[in-house]
């Protein structure tokens, strides 16, 4: 009986010993399961890479002219910003460029999503829009031209995947502040009898650029946007990790000659650390707003002369001000905030010159004689070759991407134009967010985006070959983002 006994305590002993050992595996599961697990709340990292060409002489794609840069001024970069809530993860992308091609960044992204496994969709790619940079997109051409976009794809991808690799718990505030004395709607109503032709040889209702002379200006045709909005993260012990700026305005300009630039944006990146005291890992950015129509000249006054990059550099330090006001009105940062994106395809149709544009078209490619083209409108032979390319296009529409991305309260919108400041004013008012930001020239570059009301009034950016669109796509773009806002505001 007692041996019995003693087998029965000893068989204990064994099952005992074994649920113990179970238990302990079926712990150590757990734990590892959990620690395996995203984390929740935000986590953000922010990178900025080095794409400045090393090959001159080097196009510059500004302007009408080919206009051969021979060295840097200053570098380009490609800067980002990837964060996410433990569900969604986005990449914000900012590249010192006129306006990436869709297809280069198309190969960024794919070339990032290999190595972060972040979904291509969830990057905004956005261009500053420096009229000082080369090209992101040629496949033909100089041997500076085409290893540049070898360049261009490699370190944007490169920022998408350092800016991974450095996630880490963060926190996200936002607002703004304004700077209205840097920006001036281009477009404008002249005096009777002051209208020049233009390069189709009619008169337009309002010209761009009109010069600063009283007696030939009247009004300008549109507003203005003067805020300068910002997305701010920090770290768990509340250092700077990354800003994200946007203000419509268009580029600045007044640099070197011959020289690569990133204008005000480059500057403002450059500057921006100061502000806040952060170190050299913390990355800011400026993303262009909607500023198709917005630029930085005075029209109707005198600006005092500048030395070369002076104005870039007044226009850097006042909106790094303003972004550091903007911060000072932040009274909450989220740890927690919803990270959420929605992404559309619009199909669109090309816009079609008639059968007698284009004869004329011809006529005027076809005069030789160079007093006779000296005696045509400026422009004209260049704006007749779009007319005939337009015509000779096999595409009979455009398919692009629009996007709109959810951090908290706070929303930023991505459209692939040179967008017109009223779309994004609309935008801002319209939309169910606390605070809309809207980035141009977001994952493309698609030409110039007026409203149907601005089309009517003609002049540059309406011409065919600096718009292609049908005259209803900023109505189509603004009801799609509106509509995908809303959805974003109803998801939680």
């Amino acid at each position: 009986m007692s041996c019995r006994w003693a087998s029965l305590s000893l068989c204990a002993r064994r099952w005992l010993a074994l649920a113990v050992a179970l238990t302990g595996l079926l712990f150590s599961t757990l734990v590892a399961t959990t620690v395996s697990a995203e984390p929740a709340g935000i986590r953000a990292g922010a990178a900025a890479v080095d794409i400045s060409p090393t090959i001159f002489p080097i196009n510059m794609r500004g302007g009408h002219t080919a206009n051969y840069a021979e060295g840097l001024n200053d570098p380009l970069h490609a800067r980002a910003i990837v964060l996410g809530d433990g569900d969604t993860l986005v990449a914000l992308v900012v590249v010192d460029n006129i306006g990436a091609a869709p297809e280069a960044l198309d190969e960024a992204k794919s070339l990032a999503a290999s190595k972060t496994g972040i979904p291509t969709e969830n990057m905004l790619i956005a261009s500053t829009h420096t009229h000082t940079g080369p090209s992101s997109n040629s496949r033909e051409g100089s041997a500076a031209d085409v290893a540049y976009r070898k360049v261009f794809v490699a370190g944007t991808a490169e920022a998408i995947v350092k800016a991974h690799a450095a996630l880490q718990p963060a926190s996200v505030g936002n607002a703004a502040d304004a700077v209205p004395e840097e920006v001036f709607n281009r477009r404008w109503y002249l005096k009777p009898g002051k209208m020049p032709p233009n390069p189709y040889g009619k008169f337009d209702t309002v010209k761009m650029n009109p010069g600063n002379d009283p007696a030939t200006l009247d009004h300008p045709a549109g507003p203005t946007d003067p805020e300068v909005a910002v997305l701010y993260l920090r770290d768990a012990k509340k250092r700077p990790l990354g800003l994200l700026a946007n203000y419509a305005l268009h580029y600045v300009g007044g640099m070197p000659k011959a020289r690569v630039s990133a204008d005000y944006f480059g500057e403002f990146a450059r500057v921006m650390p100061s502000r806040v005291r952060g170190d050299e890992s913390f990355v800011a950015m400026m993303s262009n707003g909607a500023s198709g129509d917005i630029n930085n000249n005075p029209f109707g006054s005198s600006r005092p002369p500048r030395e070369e990059f002076e104005q870039i550099r007044i226009v850097a330090q006042k909106t790094a001000d303003a972004s550091w006001r903007a911060l000072q009105k932040i009274d909450q940062y989220h740890s927690d905030a919803p990270v959420d994106i929605r992404r559309r395809t619009i199909t669109v149709k090309l816009r079609r010159p008639s059968a007698d544009d284009v004869a004329a078209a011809k006529e005027v490619l076809a005069i030789k004689n160079e007093d006779e083209i000296a005696k045509l409108p400026r422009l004209a032979q260049k704006y007749a070759g779009n007319i005939v390319a337009a015509a000779e296009r096999p595409e009979e529409t455009l398919t692009f991407e629009i996007q709109a991305i959810r951090i908290g309260d706070f929303a930023i919108v991505g459209i692939p134009f040179e967008t017109f400041c009223e779309i994004g004013l609309e935008l801002k008012k319209q939309s169910p967010f606390k605070q809309t930001m809207v980035i141009g020239l977001a994952n493309g570059r698609h030409g110039y985006l007026p409203t149907p009301e601005q089309h009517k009034l003609g002049g540059y950016e309406t011409w065919l070959g600096t718009n292609t669109v049908e005259e209803q796509t900023s109505v189509v773009i603004t009801k799609q983002l509106l509509e995908m806002l809303t959805s974003l505001r109803k998801a939680t």
